[in-house]
């Protein structure tokens, strides 16, 4: 904005000096003053003058030119007849009507100039500037540009096969007209971030080599009140123009909330372009080959008048992949890199439950640029390795000092986690202990699932508990004190049993019932006194509960680490000395043998995502 400026202003400055040289000429080159002039007639040296407004050109008897300007002498003609000199006049010569015009309109239409420019600039220039608000931001890709298809899409088999007879259909629409049946005019992609609801729309339009239209929902509104809504038409009407194709819109969460949302009234420019989009999906004018897509990953915030049937008939869930799902969406994006024979994709992929389709790219590409490092051909094992302890516990922090006493606090605290997790039921296998500091954690404990997990039991939520406090209890036993580092895992422990009391109906004494709050937001349309009320009674109850709870699950780790100091002493000594064991390691000091060494370079998988962080899901435990 600022170069387009400049160079406005520098095109301004240059064409009012022109017009400043035109408007103040100054005399030309040997020019001679008047009053020599007139001393020249006088001794007859002039033959010819040819005055021209103003100015006098003057031919002397040697045939010499002379140049001079009058003061405006009423005499000076007589005193040129009288001296015999011979008297020419012509016309001054005026500028051009042309020139005139633009001399003096030309500061009007340099302000119109700007103003075009700063109006182009408010809306986002593009093609026709100031005058098109109106006018759809969607880009449209044809067959040529679209290369993708459901062969580039992995991990997500069941919302392939929904969309599919969107291809069926695009393909050959006598298929199912014949039968009576009708395509669905909407589709909405549902699931979390980086799960492939893009990827999966573009496949559907390069399968059917058809017009893709691609939006953002925020590419709809502007400041200007209605600009939405007229692209809504404006987009509809160039795809009506292309049809069959597909229309994708992406984040429609951006246009789609609920209407009257809000605490106060108005008139919403957002609810214009919703109100409008509602009306081309399912009006009274149909739009027939035209299918809308749209991708979001809140569902709940949509209006209802969007989701029902003739608008977005259909619901695609696009979930986050097993591990059947991980394994074919890592071989499609191992295929643009040159892999060692050791790399197996299916050991990976059960070393990273939780991962989406994005999470699994960037994994590729970190272990490629790992091998690049290293200067390697192909990339092996052992970078995939770095690559996922760098992505779920952040990248090493081995230029940070601790002090001795500090280091020992955490392979104790480290410990206290890892003992305990190996000694209650039901809680995952823990695959690696570490004390080098990496992301905001001074160490961590991994825990690797040995199943992908839908859901969680009772029994297991209080072994996490009772894991989440093995390390402050560490410290407590084997360095008679108290560190801040425990906090995070108090906050993880504290939350997960308000959550088995008030939500997921886990307590004897209060039963299946849920007590938390209404946490929808206001700002979606709904009342603001729906907040359910618990009695300040039944608060005490779930107060005492939770505290229950966390008593137990301490007493019980507690009682663990007393029973087994031997083992978190073996432990300690080990990490004091190597910094990181693995999981073969822990097995040989839990069953009372000294610890083999470690492996010259480890390729084996790695545990799940998180590390001490507010909010990090069960398997990860770290000191802060």
């Amino acid at each position: 904005m600022f170069k387009n400026l400049a160079i406005w202003l520098v095109i301004g400055l240059v064409l009012m000096t022109v017009f400043n040289q035109f408007n103040n000429r100054q005399p030309a080159t040997g020019a001679i003053e008047y009053s020599a002039f007139l001393d020249e007639v006088k001794q007859g040296r002039i033959a010819k003058v040819t005055i021209e407004g103003r100015t006098l050109k003057a031919t002397t008897t040697d045939n010499k030119k002379v140049v001079s300007y009058s003061p405006g002498d009423i005499w000076l003609v007589s005193d040129l007849l009288k001296s015999g000199v011979k008297v020419e006049a012509k016309p001054e010569e005026e500028p051009s009507f042309l020139m005139n015009v633009f001399v003096n309109w030309f500061p009007m239409l340099l302000l119109i100039g700007v103003w075009i420019f700063f109006m182009r600039q408010m809306q986002g220039g593009g093609k026709g500037g100031a005058f098109s608000f109106g006018k759809s931001r969607a880009r449209m890709m044809d067959e040529a540009q679209n290369s993708i298809t459901f062969a580039d899409v992995a991990g997500c088999d069941e919302a392939k096969e929904e969309v599919q007879e969107l291809v069926d259909f695009l393909r050959d629409p006598s298929k199912f007209q014949k039968l009576g049946g009708r395509i669905p005019k909407g589709v909405l992609m549902v699931g979390n971030p980086g799960t492939g609801k893009t990827l999966l729309a573009k496949a559907i339009a390069g399968e059917a080599k058809v017009p893709f239209f691609s939006i953002s929902g925020s590419d709809f509104v502007e400041m200007f009140v209605g600009v939405g809504a007229a692209r809504v038409r404006d987009m509809f009407e160039n795809a009506k123009k292309h049809a069959p194709c597909i229309v994708f819109i992406d984040e429609i969460d951006a246009v789609g909330r609920h209407r009257g949302a809000g605490l106060g009234g108005g008139n919403d420019e957002r609810e214009q372009t919703l109100n409008q989009l509602l009306v081309e999906m399912d009006g009274f004018e149909g739009h027939a080959g035209i299918i809308v897509i749209a991708a979001t990953n809140r569902p709940d915030i949509l209006d209802p008048a969007l989701l029902r049937p003739g608008r977005f008939d259909r619901q695609v869930v696009v979930p986050l992949p097993d591990i059947r799902g991980r394994e074919e969406i890592l071989k499609v994006h191992m295929r643009k890199v040159p892999i060692a024979g050791d790399v197996k994709a299916d050991i990976i992929a059960r070393g990273t439950p939780g991962f989406s389709g994005a999470d699994l790219a960037n994994l590729v590409n970190e272990a490629a640029l790992f091998a690049a490092r290293g200067n390697k051909r192909l990339v092996d094992m052992e970078d995939f390795e770095k690559a996922k302890d760098k992505i779920m516990m952040g990248a090493e922090r081995r230029s940070m000092v601790m002090s001795e006493e500090e280091k020992r606090n955490t392979a104790y605290h480290e410990s206290g986690h890892a003992v305990v997790a190996r000694l209650v039921p039901k809680s995952d296998p823990v695959h690696k202990v570490t004390i080098i500091p990496r992301g905001r954690a001074l160490g961590l404990t991994m825990q690797l699932p040995e199943q992908d997990r839908y859901a969680y039991d009772r029994v297991y939520l209080m072994s996490r508990i009772a894991v989440l406090f093995g390390g402050r209890i560490a410290e407590e036993l084997f360095m008679d004190q108290m560190t801040t580092g425990a906090s995070n895992d108090f906050e993880r422990a504290t939350q997960l049993a308000r959550d088995m009391v008030t939500r997921y109906g886990m307590s004897d004494v209060l039963g299946p019932m849920v007590y938390g709050e209404n946490e929808g937001e206001v700002f979606l349309g709904r009342s603001v006194t729906t907040h359910k009320s618990v009695s300040e009674e039944t608060m005490k109850k779930v107060d005492a509960e939770i505290r229950r709870i966390i008593d137990e699950q301490y007493a019980l780790a507690r009682r663990l680490l007393e029973e087994n100091r031997d083992k978190v002493e073996a432990m300690t000594k080990a990490l004091l000395e190597w910094e990181t064991i693995d999981a073969e390691q822990i097995d040989d000091i839990m069953t009372g043998q000294a610890p083999r060494p470690p492996k010259p370079s480890q390729s084996t998988s790695v545990p799940p995502p998180s590390g001490d962080t507010p909010g990090a899901e069960p398997g990860v435990t770290a000191t802060a």
